[in-house]
């Protein structure tokens, strides 16, 4: 069993438009914008990392805001809810925020004991917030949102799968244990990790298939403290038959990738070295930072991305 997974390190997702994209976590979510640069793949477009102060393993929601992209839609074999942590309390102030903002698709829910609040974000993502312990966790507070019911990093994430047993299985060796069932859900916690430590598993073997677009997560990381410990967790995984990139720098951590059973895929990333390696604290996301290989193309990249307004 691995058992250097700490739990989430951050969420990728895809978008339509930059501006909306960027004022909805910045404005309506009170997230700091921790990193403006550009998707490695495709410089023409940004890659947005939101998050607390310093953008702790844990907190980051990133995005690929792909300009008219069409919307994706959703089904089984994605991550269909990626979830908040805000403190006991708060969601009062969460439904009153979000409604004057116009946010759709709320609504009020318990699961496992845990208050929580449904949500859609800009493109129809599937957001919610759920109320737990701080658990040693600050939120930013560089918007208008009181530190008491702030957004303090992820509480986890839902996976919709057609069929539970082989992603269950991979949790399992992953370091994830079985806490429970309610509602349909199957929860798996990581012991002793960052606080975003949790994944529910909701099997939905009659739905269609997911068709990724704008509101779809791209993919979902998992947190390693370190390269060396990243490397031993590539090769356990390789030695039990899944196939893994090499590890890849993404300037503010390595990465490796794995297509899970379900369909999801998976990202196991190194928490050094941190996203302050280009930028300090007090001026995180601010510039436009770029992969030294589009250094040269900086004039032309910055001519055809869109300029973000805050």
């Amino acid at each position: 069993m691995i058992r250097q997974i700490q739990g989430l390190h951050h969420v990728t997702s895809m978008a339509a438009d930059a501006n909306e994209n960027n004022a909805f976590f910045t404005h309506i979510l009170g997230l700091r914008r921790v990193k403006k640069t550009v998707n490695f793949d495709a410089p023409e477009v940004y890659h947005l990392y939101y998050g607390d102060e310093v953008g702790t393993p844990g907190s980051v929601m990133t995005y690929f805001p792909f300009g008219d992209m069409p919307r994706g839609k959703r089904g089984i074999g994605e991550v269909g809810v990626t979830e908040f942590a805000v403190p006991p309390g708060a969601l009062h102030y969460w439904e009153e925020r979000l409604a004057a903002a116009g946010v759709t698709g709320m609504a009020r829910e318990t699961a496992f004991g845990e208050a929580r609040l449904s949500f859609a974000g800009p493109d129809g993502d599937g957001f919610a917030l759920v109320e737990t312990a701080p658990r040693g966790r600050t939120p930013w507070t560089g918007e208008d949102i009181p530190e008491e019911v702030g957004i303090l990093g992820f509480h986890g994430a839902r996976f919709r799968l057609r069929e539970a047993g082989a992603t269950e299985e991979l949790l399992g060796f992953m370091g994830y244990q079985k806490a429970g069932e309610d509602k349909g859900l199957t929860r798996f916690v990581i012991e002793g990790g960052n606080a975003a430590d949790t994944i529910d598993i909701e099997a939905l073997p009659g739905s269609a298939a997911a068709r990724q677009g704008a509101g779809s997560v791209h993919h979902i990381a998992f947190a390693v403290e370190d390269r060396a410990a990243q490397l031993e967790v590539r090769q356990a995984l390789m030695d039990t038959g899944y196939q893994v990139t090499p590890v890849i720098d993404r300037d503010y951590f390595w990465a490796i990738y794995f297509r899970t059973p379900g369909g999801v895929l998976f990202e196991v990333a190194t928490n050094e070295p941190g996203f302050d390696r280009d930028e300090d604290t007090a001026n995180l996301g601010t510039a436009l930072k770029l992969p030294t290989r589009y250094e040269q193309y900086r004039s032309q990249i910055e001519d055809v991305l869109p300029e973000l307004a805050g």
